[in-house]
């Protein structure tokens, strides 16, 4: 849920209306695995009206 908020944020900045072609991607890492590190990247877009 972080992750998807970051890219909306940062598409936003970028005076984005919308991400499309999102991509997430995750790594478990940590001594056993205890620790989930996720990645979501996407092209930011602005539509037409």
């Amino acid at each position: 849920e972080i992750a998807f908020q970051e890219l909306g944020e940062q598409a936003k900045a970028l005076g984005a209306d919308a991400v499309v072609g999102i991509d997430i991607d995750y790594e478990t890492v940590g001594k056993d695995g205890s620790m989930l590190m996720v990645s979501v990247s996407g092209t930011a877009v602005k539509t037409r009206r």
